[in-house]
This record gives C-alpha cells, structure tokens and sequence, in this order.
C-alpha cells in the first residue's frame, strides 16, 4: 500500500499543493493552474490569499509549497522565477470620454474621479509621486478593498482606475471596459513563483513550477517575434 500511495504521489494521481497568493498575482497563475487541474484532477489543489510580505515566510517554514510575489525575496533559502511581466494600465468605462482616445497626458487626469484601492503598496505609492512629479491632481475620493470592487465600479461609470493589466485583461478584450494609454505611465511589474532553494519540491508543486516556467519561456519568446 505504501508503494501504491508514492507511485500514485509521483504520478501526480493526488497529493495536494499549496500556494501563497495576493490578491492580484493569483491572476498571474489562473492559466497554469487550469491545465494543471485538467491534467491532474486527483490533486488537491488549495490557493491561500496573504499579504505578499508574509508569503516568503510562510513558504520557508513550510506552511506553503510555493507563493508568488511581484518582488524577489531577499531570503538566500528562497529561490525566484520570473512567471509573468506586466505593468499597471488605466482603465475606463466605456461611455467615458476618453474612452474615444488611443493615448493621452497625465495632465489629462486632473479632472477626473479615480477609484482607488485602499491596501497600501509599492505601487500605490509611485502612482501618488507619479502624479506629483508632473503637478496633476490625483483625485482618489473612493478607496476600496479589493480589485474586484475596483473593476465593478469602473464598468458602473463611477470613475476609472490604475490597475495592474493583468487583473483586467479579461474585462478588456470582451469590452466591458476599455484602456487608455497613459504617455507617463510606465511602471512594470513583475511576478515571481518563490520556493525554497534546495529543498525537494512536493511532486505537485514541482509540476506547477515546470509548467510556469514553460508559460513563462512561451511568453517571452513570443514578445520576441512581436518585436
């Protein structure tokens, strides 16, 4: 029996895997875990929403298999890979004025009424002393709590929002809102899968890690052939 159980762990028949996630990278792994779901249905598979400065602890003591983050820990028992490139876009409804334009200024905000999210970040901040750089009001007088909230209220035409792009990419190609590009906005993002370095990953959480790293090679490749 205890052969049949590590033969059917191996083969990836069950098991289970945990991940670490906030609420903004899981869109990042939505693509790899449905064909590792398709692939393996006997895992149980079990995604646990965290502050992103509390993953690398977690997965080091070893209450998770891997987490991912939009930074590099600076733990050396950690090792990251890149799994997705993104940067924050501004969305808006599409009845909206400049919804009609391809591109515009920053100066072009200052009237506007932005939703924003109220969970501080890195982010947050350099889109606050973005604003500021070029002397344009950020006029932010609703803050909600997930990103979700953010993209309902956008598509109600209660404001627009600057979201990371991959969190409404969705919205965007079955026009349900649009973006618009901003000449100053380029703030980058990147996502990493963090495991521990040298330890031997659970047989689940090994497949993800392969499986990411092979979406990610098929993305830059393909931002290759675009170029």
């Amino acid at each position: 029996e205890v052969k049949k159980g590590l033969t059917e762990l191996e083969g990836l028949k069950r098991g289970e895997l945990s991940i670490g996630v906030n609420e903004s990278s899981i869109h990042a792994l939505l693509p790899a875990l449905a064909k590792f779901r398709t692939a393996h249905p006997g895992v149980q598979v079990r995604v646990h929403r965290m502050f992103s400065r509390d993953i690398p602890h977690e997965v080091l003591n070893y209450r998770l298999d891997v987490g991912a983050v939009s930074f590099v820990p600076r733990e050396p028992q950690l090792q990251a890979t890149e799994i997705l490139k993104d940067e924050l876009a501004l969305v808006v409804p599409l009845k909206h004025p400049l919804a009609k334009k391809r591109e515009i200024d920053i100066e072009d905000l200052g009237q506007e009424t932005f939703v924003g999210h109220i969970v501080e970040s890195p982010y947050r901040r350099r889109v606050i002393e973005l604003f500021a750089r070029h002397r344009t009001t950020l006029n932010m007088p609703i803050e909600m709590p997930t990103i979700e909230s953010i993209k309902r209220f956008v598509q109600m035409g209660m404001g627009v929002a600057i979201v990371p792009r991959m969190c409404v990419q969705w919205e965007i190609e079955h026009g349900w809102m649009k973006e618009v590009k901003v000449k100053q906005l380029n703030i980058p993002r990147h996502v990493y899968l963090v495991g521990r370095r040298g330890a031997r990953l659970p047989h689940a959480a090994a497949e993800l890690m392969r499986r990411m790293r092979i979406s990610s090679e098929i993305g830059r490749a393909s931002c290759r052939e675009r170029v």
